[in-house]
């Protein structure tokens, strides 16, 4: 039923933490993905969360107040980071089993304001030459924009809250939590799409 709902894509959240702003010259430090099922009903709901730390990229760019925001402490003895390539296996094995048995051809990055996580995996995935990537290279599901047109706002925090959906500051910014509530919202937001307009079932292809 997903692979009909979303053209024979699979959509799947994504959130990452990183050393800056650019995709290809700061570190990507934190990756965590949300895998999303639909029920007998064709509900879509969170069904599983991967996430990996990540060592930075040789002669990557860490922007300090990047990790004021994001909190991380990338020397710590605990955080157990991996390099990009080891990351990125680790987190698209789950994804490509997850496409071969529902159906779909490949993966869909949901993310809120999706062209950053995207551009971030994109770029780790060239770096580290792995062939394949299940992703979408270009295509996404952006819950800001969605967020926007379903509740009028583009903010992560304030779309929650106008969708009836809890959010703790204090856990921000995490790439496990932020993407897990993204996740929340996306279903959340498809969910009344298809109760109140109905199921779009595309041709496939």
């Amino acid at each position: 039923m997903i692979s009909r709902r979303f053209r024979t894509y699979l959509p799947v959240v994504v959130d990452v933490e990183t050393g800056g702003l650019n995709p290809q010259t700061d570190a990507l430090l934190q990756i965590a993905a949300v895998i999303l099922r639909m029920d007998e009903n064709g509900r879509l709901y969170p069904a599983a969360t991967y996430s990996c730390h990540v060592e930075p990229f040789e002669g990557a760019n860490i922007d300090p107040k990047s990790l004021e925001f994001n909190g991380i402490k990338v020397d710590h003895p605990l955080r157990m980071a991996l390099p990009e390539r080891e990351a990125l296996t680790r987190i698209f094995k789950p994804i490509r089993e997850e496409i071969s048995a529902t159906g779909c051809t490949r993966a869909i990055l949901v993310g809120h304001n999706a062209f950053f996580d995207l551009g971030f995996i994109n770029a780790a995935v060239e770096r580290t030459g792995i062939k394949r990537n299940p992703f979408h290279p270009f295509s996404s599901f952006d819950t800001a924009t969605l967020g926007g047109l379903a509740f009028g706002q583009t903010v992560l925090a304030k779309a929650l809250e106008a969708a009836g959906i809890s959010w703790d500051s204090r856990e921000a910014h995490s790439a496990i939590y932020d993407a897990e509530k993204t996740a929340e919202l996306f279903c959340t937001i498809v969910n009344l799409w298809d109760q109140k307009i109905g199921v779009p079932m595309p041709e496939q292809g």
